[in-house]
């Protein structure tokens, strides 16, 4: 599934895409991210990202087949 990391804090993170990630809560997001306002460990983290991003498409891609 994925690696189990209990000591370190993640904070789940967005970009203009609508695709989702985590990034340790302790660096400095990379430019184009910004985070949603959920931080934790990486298991709640992921978990998530797992209830909020059910369409995987990107938002440009989901917008164009909307038209």
């Amino acid at each position: 599934m994925f690696e189990e990391d209990t000591q370190r804090s993640y904070d789940v993170v967005c970009n203009e895409e609508a695709q989702y990630s985590i990034w340790p809560s302790d660096r400095p997001l990379p430019a184009g991210w910004r985070a949603v306002g959920v931080t934790g460990p990486k298991r709640d983290c992921l978990a998530h990202i797992q209830r909020v991003w059910t369409d995987m498409r990107p938002r440009s891609l989901r917008e164009q087949t909307r038209a």
